[in-house]
């Protein structure tokens, strides 16, 4: 079993900057981790998803250039910094792991999700 906590969401103006942080327990952190959001009344949709080394990573076109996924398996934690963000980024922000190598986009392809933070960019 993983735990998945994350932190770091709250209430910024479009064109700013916030960091979300996603801290691993339980078992050997060697998954591949995801960062998903989910907006009222709108399906859960991917964001970022980076390999167990770090070396593959994978943005969704409406975040890239703008997000960045990054991990430190040291401290088992991943990260999503978020840059020019604007009020359709508005949403809930899952973190996600996933047994096995490949990344994925896909929410089903997620064995373990954290509870999220709310992050919400006022225009």
């Amino acid at each position: 079993q993983v735990q998945l906590v994350e932190s770091g969401g709250g209430l910024v103006q479009a064109g700013g900057s916030l960091g979300l942080s996603c801290a691993a327990s339980g078992r050997t952190f060697r998954y591949v981790m995801g960062w998903f959001r989910q907006a009222p009344g709108k399906e859960r949709e991917f964001v970022a998803a980076i390999s167990w080394s770090g070396g593959g990573k994978l943005h969704a076109d409406s975040v890239k250039g703008r997000f960045t996924i990054s991990r430190d398996n040291a401290k088992n934690t991943v990260y999503l910094q978020m840059n020019s963000l604007k009020p359709e980024d508005t949403a809930v922000y899952f973190c996600a792991a996933r047994e096995g190598a490949a990344l994925a986009d896909i929410v089903n392809r997620y064995d373990y999700w954290g509870q999220g933070t709310q992050v919400t960019v006022s225009s």
